[in-house]
């Protein structure tokens, strides 16, 4: 029987944070998005009272950015990485205790769209320092692309997992079979698309997410000129035809520019760490609503807003930028 991939929520040993470093893909914001990287990996580290956070930086040049921005506690590992987003090039890592073990995915840059040396090579040095056996699996899977509760129930979009630009010679049925063997994911919902601008191709981190088992969080429509109402309902009628599922309200940020430009902003990609759960906000009314809500979600943790309009202009928040180890 192959391992199983915990929920988020379960017991973490620690977690990987990318830490901005490339100027040319930030447009700009590279200051910002650097600050807001460091105000998350210092919220999970709760002040030693949460989880070992390692800030994974390119060099030494950026350790010491970072280090001027980060609490005393959190951990400055030196590794080479392309972008921050470390949710879909590290590794996952199924199974808990002495059964775990790191799986390392293919990654082709979300499709060959964003080729950056160093991202296809961070998975396996991560891996290797985990300390933990190393499956490296031979098709593309990016973790933004699934969420998982932990009892073999997997949501996804078949935007991101069911794009030729992945894996064009596999099958709705080969990934599912796939998905099996390597995280032990017996059930999978399969939402359409997901946001609108989400240069991923539909990253469900940014649309749907897990919140106990069998409990889906989805999007409540902003107002009128929320870009995403027809994805929003769409996900919604295939969750209730699934069955099984009990449906979650959680605010959408509504629309958000950066730079004029529509950003693929959602409360959706928060991180559960051990001790808090870090609530992306943008600035609009909705922020209040949406950290109420997750602290409402999870009693046992606080919830934190965290400043994200930094990181968005990159193309993803907080939990895009991390990937955790767990116990």
């Amino acid at each position: 029987m192959s391992l199983r991939m915990p929920a988020e929520w379960a017991p973490h040993e620690a977690v990987w944070i990318g830490f901005p470093h490339l100027d040319d893909e930030w447009s700009g914001h590279i200051d910002a998005a650097r600050r807001d990287v460091a105000a998350f990996a210092n919220a999970v580290h709760d002040g030693g009272r949460g989880e070992t956070v390692r800030l994974v930086v390119n060099d030494m040049a950026q350790r010491d950015l970072a280090a001027a921005l980060v609490d005393p506690g959190v951990e400055l590992l030196v590794q080479p990485l392309g972008d921050i987003w470390l949710r879909d090039t590290g590794p996952i890592v199924a199974g808990s205790g002495a059964a775990r073990r790191a799986q390392d995915f293919r990654f082709n840059w979300w499709g060959e769209k964003f080729v950056m040396p160093g991202d296809r090579e961070v998975g396996a040095a991560l891996a290797a320092s985990s300390g933990l056996p190393v499956d490296v699996r031979d098709w593309v899977l990016e973790g933004g692309g699934i969420d998982v509760d932990g009892t073999g129930l997997c949501v996804t979009t078949e935007e991101c997992l069911l794009n030729p630009n992945r894996n064009p010679a596999l099958s709705r049925a080969d990934i599912e079979a796939r998905l099996r063997e390597a995280l032990g994911i017996d059930r999978t919902l399969w939402l359409g698309n997901g946001l609108i601008g989400d240069h991923t191709d539909g990253h469900v981190d940014n649309l749907a997410r897990f919140v106990g088992e069998g409990r889906l969080a989805l999007p409540v429509l902003a107002g009128d000129d929320d870009p995403n109402s027809a994805i929003y309902a769409e996900a919604r009628v295939r969750a209730e035809a699934f069955g099984g599922i009990t449906i979650v309200d959680l605010p959408s940020p509504g629309r958000v520019e950066v730079d004029g430009e529509l950003a693929a902003a959602s409360y959706m990609n928060f991180y559960i760490g051990n001790s808090v759960v870090v609530v992306p906000t943008y600035g609009v009314p909705n922020d209040i609503a949406a950290i109420d809500a997750l602290a409402a979600l999870f009693p046992d943790r606080r919830a934190v807003g965290v400043p994200a309009r930094g990181i968005i202009a990159g193309g993803g928040s907080f939990h895009c930028s991390s990937q955790q180890l767990p116990c």
